[in-house]
């Protein structure tokens, strides 16, 4: 099938990098009073903007946080993903099978570490300047905007675009943009496939791969 662009996610459908950033994040918070387990944030700020991330630990935390916890995280994040990671499985291969195929980056993280680890792949040929970022944005995922803007910087409509996403927040944002979306559960941080599964599906996606080969067959049909 033939869509007039897709629209990846990055963090874990790109860069299998739920894991060191969840675990960083959990290290973070525990150091400044709230305890947080790597599965705490995960299930608390995962595929959300870092504006909507705040306001969740906020609330949680009971008060504002310190003024440099952002950058003393970023310090954190950066030895974690020092130590090493990688493209999810099959994503070279798929994004090198359809390179005939117009594609962006929707994404909730910084754009400064895309394209960071975009070149540490050395995959940023794929996408050219078509990186968007939710980051900043009042309104990020699960709302359509970032996906919106990402058909639009495109010149394609929305509802013409396939979007892989592996976050139910993600998804949910790109169906709401009218986009046909494939949700993937291929990386390292969904550790019950088949449940991750469910909690897309929850969230109105239109196919769920396991892995790049099966999202690929979704292109190959009729």
């Amino acid at each position: 099938m033939r869509f007039g662009a897709i629209i990846f996610d990055f963090d874990g459908v790109i860069a299998d990098s739920e894991v060191p950033a969840n675990r960083a994040l959990a290290e973070s918070l525990t150091a400044i009073g709230l305890p947080t387990s790597f599965d705490d944030a995960l299930a608390h700020y995962y595929g959300h903007n870092w504006q909507e991330a705040q306001r969740r630990i906020e609330e949680r935390l009971g008060g504002p946080l310190p003024e440099d916890f952002r950058e003393t995280h970023r310090i954190r994040a950066r030895a974690e993903f020092a130590k090493g990671f990688s493209p999810v499985a099959g994503a070279e291969m798929f994004l090198e099978a359809t390179k005939g195929q117009t594609r962006a980056i929707a994404s909730s993280s910084n754009p400064d570490y895309i394209r960071w680890s975009l070149d540490q792949f050395a995959l940023g040929h794929h996408f050219g300047d078509h990186i968007y970022s939710a980051d900043g944005m009042a309104r990020g995922k699960p709302h359509p905007d970032i996906y919106l803007i990402a058909a639009s910087g495109l010149g394609v409509p929305a509802g013409t675009c396939l979007a892989i996403e592996d976050s139910p927040t993600g998804a949910q944002a790109a169906v709401a943009a009218g986009m046909t979306v494939i949700g993937l559960c291929a990386a390292a941080h969904i550790a019950d496939p088949a449940a991750h599964a469910e909690s897309l599906r929850a969230v109105g996606v239109h196919h769920i791969a396991y892995d790049f080969t099966q999202a690929a067959s979704y292109l190959a049909a009729p």
